[in-house]
C-alpha cells in the first residue's frame, strides 16, 4: 500500500539529506507523526526562517546572522593568522576549540578533479582578495587530509607563499583512543612524521 501523498512527499524530500536513504527517510516521518503538534509547528518555523536568518559574511564567506559575522567584526582577533577551511562546519569545529584567536576564510569547498571543481569553482581569488586586505604572517590550511583536501593545500601554498606568507597544516596522526593495528599507512606514516616531545 502506498504512503498517503504528504507522508509520501515528506519522505522523498527527507531522503534528499546527506546520507539519508528512503527507509530511513521513512523512520524520521513516523517517528515525527508521534510527536506533539507543538514541536513540528517549532520545527516548521525554525525552518521556514532558516533561509532569512542565516547570511553569508561578505568578509570571510561563512555563515552567521550578521554581515560582517561576530568573529571578523571581532577587533581582538588574532590579525597575524588566517585559517582557510573548506566549509563552515569546519570553522565552527575549529571556532569550539577555543584555541584559535585568528580569522578565518571559508573556500566554499575544495578542488576536486574527478568531479570536475577547479580553483575557479571555489573562492581562491577572494581568499587572494582576503589576504592582500589582512596581510597575515601566517596562513594556516585547515582541510581534510583526503585526496581533495592535499590538492587544495598545496595549489593554495604554491599560490600564496610566493608573498612571503607563512603557509602551514594543521598537525596530523592517530586521534585519541585509536588502535594503531587499524590505522592506515597515511595516518601511521603522519603521525610519526609530525611526533611531539613528551
Amino acid at each position: 500500500m502506498r504512503f498517503p501523498s504528504s507522508l509520501d512527499k515528506l519522505i522523498t524530500l527527507f531522503s534528499r539529506l546527506p546520507s539519508v536513504g528512503p527507509k530511513t527517510a521513512e523512520r524520521y516521518v513516523f517517528y515525527l507523526l508521534k510527536q506533539n503538534p507543538a514541536l513540528l509547528k517549532e520545527m516548521a518555523e525554525a525552518l521556514a526562517e532558516l533561509p532569512q536568518r542565516i547570511i553569508t559574511c561578505s568578509i570571510c564567506n561563512g555563515i552567521g546572522e550578521t554581515d560582517p559575522c561576530s568573529i571578523c567584526s571581532d577587533s581582538k582577533r588574532d590579525s597575524s593568522q588566517l585559517c582557510v577551511v573548506a566549509d563552515s562546519r569546519d570553522m565552527l569545529t575549529i571556532e569550539d576549540t577555543g584555541l584559535f584567536k585568528g580569522f578565518y576564510f571559508v573556500l566554499g569547498g575544495t578542488i576536486n578533479t574527478i568531479e570536475g571543481i577547479k580553483p575557479a569553482d571555489i573562492k581562491v581569488r577572494e581568499l587572494v582578495d582576503r589576504v592582500k586586505d589582512l596581510k597575515p604572517k601566517e596562513l594556516i590550511l585547515g582541510l581534510d587530509p583526503n585526496l581533495e583536501g592535499e590538492t587544495t593545500a598545496l595549489y593554495l601554498s604554491k599560490l600564496i607563499k610566493p608573498a612571503g606568507i607563512k603557509v602551514t597544516r594543521l598537525a596530523k596522526g592517530l586521534p585519541s583512543g585509536a588502535h594503531i593495528e587499524y590505522a592506515d599507512e597515511l595516518t601511521l606514516g603522519h603521525a610519526l612524521k609530525f611526533r611531539s616531545e613528551i
